[in-house]
């Protein structure tokens, strides 16, 4: 008997797709539907006059772009540039004998547990989809760290900060880390949900960001750590290749983090488009519930029609939609749904209308 995986991906729009000359409308991958920002054309012109050069091994320009960018002190928080998101968070996990990873998440957390022998606890959502707190404090008592989202995926929910207060004071007292990945945290709209200028209070929190998602850049791969914990952060350049950052990566931070115009433009169109999708799906027959996510993706789950059922109906109709059977907890009904333009997403919602069931 085949074994349930864990480990699939959104974005395959090359097995059905591309490599068979067929266009496919991606709902799979979370990615910014306003695409990359224009401020990227003046930094590839500007990486080619440096592409014979090796990229400073200390990325001091590029530490100080993320601070500026994030309004932190880059003398008290110690900022790690990594290959994307993925590559900090396998060597954060790297660290430890054992882990609590809240769950449904992304599926990178459980992998990279297992390729580096981490013994991994999970913690549950509840039913509504929302964080267990109390679980999670429960669990820690037996890890040496914890691995969530905010927003997390596939739900797209947000820590409530008020409750998480007490696993982040357990932790600090009782030298447990908390590992924070925010990859879609800039679609909320809200610096308050962060969790950055608590991390500068709390050497427990190691926050990861990336700018795959935001700024629709996953071919870049530049992602980061965040922490005021000096030990953690040299362990964790300790397990690090040099130069995983290219110079490419590097000065696209540089003029992307300055485009305040993509910015806004981006918070604001992605928001009013999550609420707009949302309000037609609910309306839908083959829709039984949509989550009340706050990122650019909404999970929900199916009404006596299967993932795998829905999958290959709206592949037939040319989109993409991710399954999340093979997330834990989730069974056959729940998808995920990624934000798009309007025109996108009064596409999906036709072909959704039309599904048998």
């Amino acid at each position: 008997m085949n074994e349930k995986t864990y480990t699939q991906h959104g974005g395959d729009i090359y097995t059905e797709g591309l490599l068979k000359g067929n266009k496919i409308l991606d709902f799979s991958a979370n990615i910014n539907f306003l695409g990359t920002p224009k401020s990227l054309e003046s930094a590839v012109k500007e990486a080619m006059k440096s592409i014979t050069r090796y990229p400073d091994i200390e990325y001091r320009r590029l530490k100080k772009t993320i601070a500026d960018y994030l309004h932190i002190d880059n003398d008290k928080l110690k900022i790690i540039p990594g290959n994307g998101a993925a590559e900090i968070i396998d060597l954060a996990v790297s660290l430890f004998k054992s882990m609590c990873i809240v769950v449904p998440s992304f599926s990178e957390y459980e992998r990279c547990a297992h390729i580096h022998g981490c013994q991994v606890t999970y913690s549950e959502l509840k039913d509504d989809m929302t964080f267990d707190y109390e679980d999670i404090l429960e669990r820690l008592k037996t890890c040496e760290a914890l691995l969530i989202g905010n927003p997390n995926n596939p739900n797209g929910f947000i820590i409530d900060k008020e409750k998480f207060m007490e696993i982040i004071d357990y932790c600090d007292k009782n030298d447990k880390t908390i590992i924070i990945d925010e990859a879609f945290i800039e679609f909320v709209g809200d610096e308050k949900t962060s969790f950055i200028h608590e991390s500068s209070r709390y050497e427990c929190l190691l926050l990861i960001r990336a700018v795959t998602k935001f700024f629709a850049l996953p071919g870049i791969r530049l992602g980061y750590g965040i922490t005021a914990n000096e030990g953690l952060a040299d362990k964790i350049r300790e397990r690090q290749l040099p130069w995983t950052v290219n110079s490419f990566a590097e000065t696209t931070a540089e003029h992307i983090y300055r485009d305040s115009e993509y910015i806004r433009k981006s918070i604001n169109a992605n928001k009013d488009e999550r609420e707009y999708l949302k309000r037609q799906l609910v309306q839908l027959p083959a829709i039984s519930k949509v989550y009340d996510g706050r990122a650019n993706f909404l999970l929900c789950k199916l009404n006596n029609i299967t993932a795998e059922q829905m999958f290959n109906y709206c592949l037939k109709e040319h989109i993409l939609i991710r399954k999340c059977d093979n997330y834990r907890k989730l069974d056959k009904y729940f998808i995920r749904l990624a934000v798009k333009s309007r025109s996108d997403n009064n596409k999906l919602i036709n072909v959704l209308r039309k599904a048998n069931l």
